[in-house]
């Protein structure tokens, strides 16, 4: 069985998928987000060594919590798709020995060959889209947008249903043109069952600080609320069902 690495875990976390869930932070990431609030789980060699062995047994101390509530175990990082064997093994156990729900969030910049297993146990995907516009996505990333909407598709294909989440930072993706051309992409995918509409916030800047990194996004504050009632009307007026 494939060991994994790891940045930390959640015992009860509330938003990262239905119920109440067990949150795994994987260590390890393709993208490079400037607003990234896990700075410190880039490095795919840094966290630590864990096994699923260990984490099962740590879920089943909370077992309770997690099946009064609908909840289960979300993968998150980082990238978990990086780790694709070591959560595959992992979330199968959480299904098949723990009878729990399983959700992964990732930023789908992923071979898709590498995921197709993976998938097979993972009941939800937390799909976050950091813009729809593929030279703002690149300065925001690193990383072109390609892989993402390709993922996308296959997740279209396979009927697997998604969360999406978008992070509103005020002058990078909160342009009300932008936020149209997404809404009108994201309408032609039925397995989208919630669009999550997440304010920027600093919480993370300490970790760059610690790393002794720039952090280029010191002076934006995060969005007023009205921006963000606006950007959710915008889904809704889409059809989507938008978190409050």
């Amino acid at each position: 069985m494939k060991n994994g690495r790891i940045h930390s875990v959640e015992t009860m976390g509330t938003v990262d998928g239905p119920g109440i869930r067990y949150v795994v932070f994987t260590q390890g990431c393709p993208m490079r987000c400037v607003f990234c609030h896990n700075r410190d789980a880039w490095d795919p060699k840094g966290g630590k060594e864990t096994t699923v062995d260990e984490l099962i047994e740590e879920i089943k101390q909370y077992l309770p919590f997690y099946k009064s509530s609908g909840g289960g175990v979300t993968a998150t990082g980082g990238e978990p798709t990086m780790q694709s064997d070591f959560v595959s093994d992992l979330f199968s156990r959480v299904k098949n020995e723990l009878g729990l729900n399983t959700a992964m969030d990732t930023s789908g910049f992923v071979e898709i060959d590498k995921a197709k297993e993976l998938l097979e146990d993972t009941d939800l995907v937390l799909l976050s889209i950091k813009h729809i516009d593929e030279i703002k996505h690149k300065a925001i990333t690193g990383v072109s947008s390609n892989k993402v909407f390709a993922f996308m598709e296959y997740l279209r294909e396979i009927n697997k249903p998604v969360w999406i989440r978008y992070v509103v930072i005020p002058g990078l993706t909160d342009e009300k043109d932008d936020i149209i051309r997404l809404a009108e992409f994201l309408k032609d995918f039925p397995n989208i069952e919630l669009v999550d509409i997440l304010p920027y916030h600093t919480m993370g800047v300490y970790k760059w600080e610690e790393l002794g990194v720039d952090y280029s996004l010191e002076d934006v504050p995060p969005p007023d609320k009205e921006s963000m009632r606006e950007i959710k009307e915008v889904f809704k007026e889409y059809g989507f069902q938008v978190n409050i």
